[in-house]
């Protein structure tokens, strides 16, 4: 009599990549991933401070406090200040809530949310295009309300409310293509703490290395060189011809240019990143 042995076999995992997922169904999951976060906003107010009091403080603080010795500058007072400044505050929003987009994404990582969307057929590149949308509604939201003060404390916009909405508009293409840079960051960095720190670090040499709060021909010749490139300046620059009537056309080119440039290649940068992660 013989006997068979039967020894135990492990099983066989297979792993199948995603399928191929259609236009129609990244719009659809761009679509509902964008509500999701719409609702956790709702679910959590709070999460709005940064785009409702940073537009009230910053406008109140350059105005009250630099308006009257940069006004006498330009020939015009804190008058003179306030419309010069106001443009340049509307292109400081889009990097300033660019960042947000960074440090919401890593949490997003870090709180396991992640997780739950690997186990999900959907588009990783809606994922990311969901939340740049969203974080371009509170940066509508942001600019807003900065109108709103900037119209209290004496800004004229001389009619120009067209060059308004066309202002508008560049600096909400500009800060989707900075949001890309932000992305990466968010996905790369180990906290949001990290990112945040990170961010500063772009931020700031961009933002005072400008000709957002001041004219810059008072700065030393390497500075003022760099500023004539510097996309904060350009979009600056463009937004405040738009707004009172100067001149935009190198303002307007090296915005678009840097916008393009900066989604070209920081774009799929940030998608082959998550997709390697996720």
């Amino acid at each position: 009599m013989s006997t068979a042995t039967l020894s135990p076999t492990a099983p066989t995992i297979t792993i199948q990549a995603d399928p191929k997922i259609s236009l129609r169904g990244h719009l659809r999951h761009t679509g509902a991933l964008i509500r999701r976060n719409l609702l956790w906003i709702k679910q959590d107010p709070e999460s709005m401070m940064d785009a409702v009091l940073m537009p009230i403080i910053f406008t109140l603080l350059f105005v009250y406090v630099f308006g009257g010795s940069i006004g006498q500058a330009l020939g015009g007072g804190q008058a003179a200040y306030v419309q010069y400044v106001i443009p340049g505050m509307i292109a400081m929003m889009s990097m300033n809530i660019a960042q947000g987009v960074g440090t919401g994404f890593n949490e997003d990582f870090n709180k396991g949310i992640m997780d739950r969307f690997r186990s999900l057929p959907i588009g990783r590149g809606s994922v990311l295009i969901a939340k740049i949308s969203v974080e371009l509604v509170r940066l509508l939201v942001a600019v807003t309300i900065q109108m709103v003060v900037a119209l209290l404390v004496g800004f004229d916009i001389h009619g120009h409310w067209g060059g308004l909405l066309g202002a508008i508009g560049l600096t909400a293409l500009f800060g989707s293509a900075i949001m890309w840079i932000f992305l990466v960051l968010g996905v790369t960095m180990k906290n949001a703490q990290s990112v945040q720190a990170m961010g500063f670090l772009v931020m700031m040499p961009l933002q005072f290395g400008s000709s957002i709060f001041a004219p810059t021909n008072s700065m030393p010749g390497w500075l003022e060189n760099f500023t004539k490139y510097n996309p904060m300046s350009a979009l600056a620059d463009a937004s405040r011809g738009l707004m009172t009537g100067g001149p935009i056309g190198h303002g307007l080119t090296v915005t678009l240019a840097w916008t393009a440039g900066l989604t070209l290649v920081m774009a799929p940068v940030a998608i082959r990143k998550f997709t390697k992660k996720a």
